[in-house]
């Protein structure tokens, strides 16, 4: 779903248009401590890290690819090249900022300036909530599994 959003908004401001725009009730919450990684967001949270979604922007050729993996696994890069068809290769924060419109460690599920291909890990589906980062490296959003999954355009499971 792409997301035209005034960019002088906040991350986590712009993340919650989105959520909304989408008809997705969810609440965004900041965290004294980092969320950056899935072990940070889980303490924070107070959950298990497997109910921690990871944002992972890969570029698949030259075009950037989505993948949210669930915090307690490991993406399989050689099975995402597989699932797009192209070479995988790690993006870098500029690549990651200009497909997403957020920085590494904040990346949101949803509310980019345009669609990206999106692979998300069936392993989410076993909780009732998971959590995602809000736009900053310090927030955060519950959210049911598959509340905002069928809003990706392209989106498949892994």
């Amino acid at each position: 779903m792409a997301f035209g959003m005034d960019q002088r908004l906040t991350a986590p401001a712009r993340v919650q248009a989105a959520l909304s725009a989408a008809g997705v009730a969810a609440r965004i919450e900041e965290f004294p401590a980092s969320t950056r990684t899935a072990q940070d967001a889980a303490a924070a949270v107070g959950t298990h890290v497997g109910q921690i979604v990871k944002s992972l922007v890969f570029l698949a050729g030259d075009a950037p690819v989505l993948a949210l993996v669930s915090g307690a696994n490991q993406l399989d890069t050689a099975r995402l090249a597989a699932l797009t068809g192209a070479s995988i290769g790690k993006a870098d924060a500029d690549a990651v900022r200009r497909a997403t419109g957020y920085s590494i460690g904040g990346v949101p599920p949803i509310g980019f300036p345009s669609p990206i291909p999106t692979f998300i890990d069936r392993d989410l589906l076993q909780y009732d909530v998971i959590w995602a980062a809000a736009g900053t490296p310090a927030t955060s959003f519950p959210s049911p599994p598959g509340s905002w999954y069928g809003l990706r355009a392209g989106a498949s499971w892994t």
